[in-house]
């Protein structure tokens, strides 16, 4: 199962290395990572997505806490959360295709963020879901170039 880490940590240099490298150690394969600045610019937060059952996640936070640069480790897999990711796909486009991919791109909520004669670069927001449904709707146009972020999340707020 996977599951979604919000780590507060320390904004310096060599943070990223040490925290990485503790998944490193212990053969964790992160599938997701994103490093911002929070609000305060003395911390930043990661968002890592990692594979495991409870126990591993267990064990990753409490090896997380004992880090002198980590403030603290939510795990928002158990959380109501709003997430999304972002990707930019270039696609090939001829005369005869070009209106078909403009439709999809409307249909996925997508923006044409660059336009060629034989390619649109085309930015996608969403859930994972979403971005790999608009990837597999675009593979039989050609995607000659595909560059994803990995998945950010907050806390829904209280109703």
């Amino acid at each position: 199962m996977l599951h979604t880490l919000a780590v507060l940590v320390e904004n310096n240099p060599g943070v990223l290395a040490r925290v990485s490298g503790l998944f490193a150690r212990r053969a964790y394969n992160i599938y997701s990572l994103t490093v911002c600045q929070t609000e305060n610019p003395d911390l930043s937060l990661m968002t890592i997505v990692v594979e495991g059952d409870t126990q591993v996640i267990q064990q990753v936070t409490k090896q997380l806490h004992k880090l002198v640069v980590v403030h603290k480790v939510t795990n928002l897999s158990n959380e109501s959360i709003v997430d999304r990711e972002l990707a930019l796909v270039r696609v090939k486009v001829r005369t005869e295709t070009r209106m078909e991919v403009l439709q999809i791109v409307d249909i996925f909520r997508g923006r044409v963020v660059d336009l060629g004669r034989s390619s649109l670069s085309i930015e996608v927001t969403g859930d994972g879901e979403k971005i790999d449904a608009f990837v597999r709707s675009m593979r039989p146009f050609g995607i000659l170039e595909l560059v994803r972020t990995g998945r950010i999340a907050i806390v829904r707020s209280e109703s």
